[in-house]
């Protein structure tokens, strides 16, 4: 049995490790490289496997840094089944869909042809197939079984058992306890360990605060007249958003003022969540049966279309506004950041992660200029940061997952980490967990078998 790791691999996206069992061949995602641009140029190169060799891909969540390059993998030969839990095929349309739009722009400026087709998104559809939690598919060699991972909606941990062993592919792990989700699962009994480390130097707000936080940072803006602008993922970070504004505004605890979801893919993935319910936690559940609508509340405006975006500009007074994209690369929120990052009122609010290199992460630093549309942008608003709504584990948490497999773990493989992340994760799981913990170089093959 060998291991390869194709992506994610002393970088934070690209998911996408070859699992070689005897003559079979399946991998676990197939992500897009992101960087600063939306796409990386490496997405374009040739897969460094045969596509028609693959037996089947198990995908850990919709995230497209997961996902983004499952439709290329079918155009370029792949004929197998795609496994993942259904709200992660359903999530996965709208997504991927959004972005093959994306990157037939980037496509448009790099000089070359679209790494995907709308056509090759709908074949990928059609060789997917939907998995609830716990069931263990059964194949010839191996079989593989899905746990909650509580980071968005259907996500999951992956356990392979092959050849008398136990490999366990975190996915990426959640900020349990989270809003609407169910708390991360843990998995006993693992011999391998391949393990996100995107925050594996940090430790996150208590989760208790963020909603005292996200209050304050509402009302101060409000009070000073100004406009709070929040990027966000349209996945996950967008309904937790929605679910605690519902909470704030329908118990009084912030004005009343309007509030718009300026994304079209957002509003599109909400409505796949209405179709979920049974994948919210208890205290979720208990509040839609007591007739509460979780992402509806007075003051709520969906802008779907262009002309909706551009009406939220003639709205005066204070109000906020949730856009995307999450890492300010691309998307709506670059129109409001435009307008408002110049007014000294207002408040650019972080709730997500932010790449190294990315417009995000240059206003998360306290940057005093950025360009936007190719002009200049003094910063005079203020710039804020709630880690507590990270959808990813801190250390404290990645910890504690791993402890459940530590009297078995033979190694742990952390991916999914910046370097000096991973780097933090890895001396505190030797010197503190003693484990063999190590961090894979993109390419670098691994042989499990002994």
């Amino acid at each position: 049995m060998k291991l390869t790791f194709y992506g994610a691999a002393g970088e934070v996206t690209g998911s996408n490790f070859l699992l070689q069992i005897g003559e079979h061949n399946i991998l676990i995602d197939c992500g897009l490289h992101q960087s600063t641009h939306f796409s990386d140029d490496k997405n374009f190169d040739p897969f460094p496997y045969d596509p028609k060799t693959i037996e089947a891909v198990f995908v850990t969540h919709a995230h497209i840094d997961h996902t983004g390059r499952l439709p290329k993998l079918v155009h370029e030969g792949f004929t197998g089944k795609i496994y993942s839990t259904p709200p992660t095929r359903d999530f996965a349309e709208p997504l991927l869909l959004d972005s093959g739009h994306v990157l037939e722009q980037e496509a448009l400026r790099i000089n070359r042809p679209p790494l995907y087709t709308p056509e090759d998104v709908m074949q990928a559809l059609d060789q997917w197939e939907g998995t609830p939690y716990h069931k263990r598919l059964d194949f010839k060699d191996f079989a593989v079984t899905f746990f909650d991972a509580g980071h968005i909606l259907g996500s999951s941990s992956v356990l392979i058992e092959a050849e008398g062993k136990r490999l366990v592919f975190s996915g990426d792990l959640g900020n349990t306890p989270a809003p609407i989700l169910k708390p991360t699962e843990h998995i006993a009994g693992a011999d391998y360990c391949i393990m996100e480390s995107t925050y594996g130097g940090r430790v996150h707000e208590d989760t208790s605060e963020r909603k005292q936080l996200f209050q304050k940072v509402i009302i101060d803006t409000i009070k000073a007249g100004g406009t709070l602008i929040i990027p966000a993922f349209a996945m996950e970070r967008t309904q937790e958003l929605l679910f605690e504004l519902n909470y704030l505004i329908e118990h009084n605890l912030i004005p009343r003022v309007p509030v718009f979801i300026d994304s079209p893919l957002a509003i599109k993935l909400t409505a796949v969540y209405q179709k979920y319910e049974s994948y919210f936690n208890r205290a979720t559940t208990n509040i839609i049966r007591s007739g509460d609508q979780i992402f509806n509340f007075p003051g709520l405006h969906m802008s779907l279309t262009t002309e909706q975006s551009k009406d939220i500009n003639y709205v005066t007074g204070p109000k906020i506004i949730i856009a995307g994209s999450g890492m300010s690369q691309g998307g709506r929120i670059l129109h409001h950041e435009e307008r408002y990052l110049p007014d000294p009122k207002s408040t650019l609010l972080i709730v997500g992660f932010q790449a190294e290199g990315s417009l995000g992460r240059r206003l998360l630093n306290h940057v005093h200029e950025v360009y936007i549309f190719n002009r200049p942008i003094i910063v005079r608003a203020s710039v804020k940061a709630i880690g507590g709504y990270s959808a990813h584990a801190d250390q404290p948490r990645l910890m504690s997952w791993l402890s459940s497999m530590q009297k078995t773990l033979k190694q742990v493989f952390l991916v999914h980490g910046e370097p000096v992340e991973a780097n933090a994760l890895a001396g505190v799981l030797k010197n503190t967990m003693h484990l063999n913990a190590e961090i894979p170089k993109a390419g670098q093959v691994y042989d499990l078998s002994s």
